[in-house]
């Protein structure tokens, strides 16, 4: 029986992370240029609102983002994903525009930005994990980027770690969508209870 969603993401032991949502990867200057097309169309949007939604409902909003130092230190190059990101034009060094959280979602006083040099997604490569359980977080509603790669590996992460993971399907995008909406309904689905933004926001109203 599907778990019921309101229970689920109850703002006491839920928090909203965001992926990669960053203006060096969904920006005017991206990394990978169609990522960010795609993202555009409903995925920032729904982002954007869920951060709100999260943010009125007292539900933590953590912010995960990719960096790499000019000189590349503590950075991976053991896969073809991190190369063509190094050939780039686009450079995410520390301090500088592409690692900020895109305008749309924005930071607020009250969230947590949390950056990472290495690896694929956040559950290894930054604090996220104990941050989340000194928040006495159970629940993750996850949004971003890329289902390709990086939202795929967050889920396995946070679910290997003992969390219940809450995708909204319409708030991820992947390159193509159909491969990226075959991957949630063949795969994700499995791991996570898929939703849309439109389910998690109703949710968090009817707690307030």
């Amino acid at each position: 029986m599907a778990p019921d969603l309101r229970e689920l993401v109850d703002p006491s032991h839920t928090a909203l992370v965001t992926q990669e949502c960053q203006n060096g990867v969904l920006g005017e200057r991206a990394i990978f240029p169609q990522l960010a097309e795609i993202a555009c169309e409903r995925m920032i949007p729904n982002a954007a609102r869920l951060a709100k939604s999260a943010r009125a409902g007292r539900v933590p909003v953590v912010h995960c983002v990719a960096m790499r130092r000019p000189d590349g230190l503590g950075s991976n190059t053991n896969a073809r994903l991190f190369n063509a990101a190094r050939k780039s034009h686009v450079l995410l060094a520390p301090g500088t525009d592409a690692v900020e959280v895109i305008p749309e979602i924005g930071v607020e006083s009250g969230d947590l930005v949390l950056s990472r040099l290495h690896g694929l997604v956040p559950m290894a490569g930054t604090d996220l994990h104990p941050v989340l359980r000194n928040l006495g977080v159970e629940t993750i509603v996850g949004v971003g980027v890329s289902v390709n790669v990086g939202m795929t590996n967050f889920v396995m992460d946070a679910v290997n770690a003992g969390y219940r993971f809450v995708l909204p399907r319409d708030a991820v995008a992947g390159v193509p969508q159909d491969y990226a909406d075959a991957v949630v309904d063949n795969t994700l689905s499995l791991l996570a209870t898929v939703c849309t933004t439109e389910d998690v926001v109703a949710a968090w109203e009817e707690t307030e």
